[in-house]
């Protein structure tokens, strides 16, 4: 029992220790933004910002698996757009069950992941450039499908599932994130799949010797990269009553941002969605806040895309010591 508890207590530890950097950018942040707006800390507001953190974070989960890799998934936004849409259209238009409806949704998603990891491993075509055809074809979907227009929901069941609350207190959409969170952290650090993960993206050649089954690793995470970005959809699309077209542009940019402020490695090999749950709390505190302060959404584009840049170069320096630590 005490052994249990034991492991439990560093489990718990090793989360803060090994994301201290993070921590203290995140912790930072929050005083700077408090100080900025009172609004901040309104328990209102802390509701948003949760709401906000948890649509990124479950694309960025399966981002981390696809960057530990050694890859990149730049459709995951059109998913976003493309399932949300698609749901929403199936109830209204095709007027199919929800459960069907919502099936159907995250299957498409799910398909196109699918097909992103098949040709990634069986045709060796580099990510980025199967991804970002699929992020055209989802979001060519998406926008033929509903005319370029929104589609409004009514269904109260639909609408409870992005809106509603765990005994009235908890959004429900950040008790889907803390539950996935939970599965992917024990997926990729206590489980033989995880270990392949880190061997093909730390030495893809090593890892092939060693008989890890590279390809079907590959397009189950893909496979799951484009299921999460179906739900994220999902729940967007309940958040906002319609499922909108346009709503998914620039998701992957926010799904990269927090794991590379999270520690993931652009090069591969490493990686841990704590780091990446920071990341994207740090991306959310800082969009809420310059919402907040009244900053244009234009100029939050051009911090975003700093904030990744900086991450960037800091990863590729860490790489750069660490090859002279080696050679010492």
């Amino acid at each position: 029992m005490n052994g249990k508890k034991s492991t439990a207590g560093n489990s718990v530890l090793s989360v803060f220790t090994g994301n201290t950097g993070i921590i203290g950018v995140l912790v930072i942040l929050c005083v700077v933004v408090a100080l900025a707006t009172d609004k901040f800390l309104t328990p209102s507001n802390i509701i948003s910002v949760l709401r906000q953190i948890s649509i990124n974070t479950y694309i960025a989960l399966g981002m981390t698996l696809i960057i530990i890799l050694g890859h990149i998934d730049l459709a995951v936004g059109a998913i976003v757009a493309m399932s949300g849409t698609l749901t929403v259209g199936f109830v209204v238009n095709q007027g199919l069950p929800i459960g069907v409806a919502i099936a159907a949704g995250i299957i498409i998603g799910v398909v196109a992941g699918l097909i992103d990891g098949m040709v990634v491993s069986k045709f060796r075509v580099p990510a980025f450039i199967i991804t970002m055809a699929m992020m055209n074809v989802c979001n060519g979907i998406a926008y033929v499908y509903s005319g370029g227009q929104s589609t409004r929901i009514t269904d109260k069941f639909f609408i409870a599932i992005g809106t509603g609350y765990l005994f009235n207190i908890i959004p429900l959409p950040v008790v889907y994130m803390v539950i996935l969170i939970i599965v992917f952290s024990f997926l990729l650090s206590k489980t033989k799949f995880g270990t392949y993960v880190y061997a093909i993206g730390g030495n893809r050649e090593a890892a092939r010797l060693s008989g890890v089954p590279i390809k079907k690793v590959e397009i189950i995470v893909f496979t799951l990269s484009g299921a999460l970005a179906a739900f994220a959809g999902l729940v967007l699309a309940s958040r906002m009553y319609s499922g909108q077209p346009s709503v998914g542009s620039g998701y992957e940019m926010d799904a990269i941002a927090a794991c590379v402020l999270g520690g993931t490695s652009m090069a591969g090999g490493r990686g841990r969605i704590s780091g990446t749950v920071f990341g994207a709390m740090v991306i959310g505190i800082i969009s809420n806040g310059l919402n907040l302060i009244g900053v244009s959404s234009y100029w939050q584009l051009i911090v975003k895309g700093l904030i990744i840049a900086c991450a960037v170069v800091l990863d590729s320096q860490k790489g750069n010591l660490a090859l002279l630590r080696k050679k010492k």
